[in-house]
């Protein structure tokens, strides 16, 4: 817990934002857990992971757009590259 009394939450993402659900499902419970009043969310991109947050991408059909996600939870947490 922080100072005042936030839950700390942290993501760490690695993967691609193509190939498999990883860091969608990721991102999907980051977002849901910024919108509590209580939850401190922080989301680490590495390797793989920072091609998450391209911007401009073209997602294949069938596939959530990562990038948005993380503008999403950018207006409400931290994202770190």
């Amino acid at each position: 817990m922080t100072q005042d009394g936030k839950k700390n939450y942290l993501f760490v993402i690695n993967d691609a934002p193509c190939g498999n659900e990883r860091p969608y499902n990721a991102l999907r419970l980051a977002m849901n857990l910024a919108k509590e009043p209580d939850a401190c969310v922080q989301v680490f991109l590495m390797g793989d992971g920072v091609n998450c947050a391209v911007a401009g991408q073209k997602t294949p059909n069938g596939y959530y757009n990562v990038e948005r996600m993380l503008q999403s939870i950018a207006r409400q947490g931290d994202i770190a590259t």
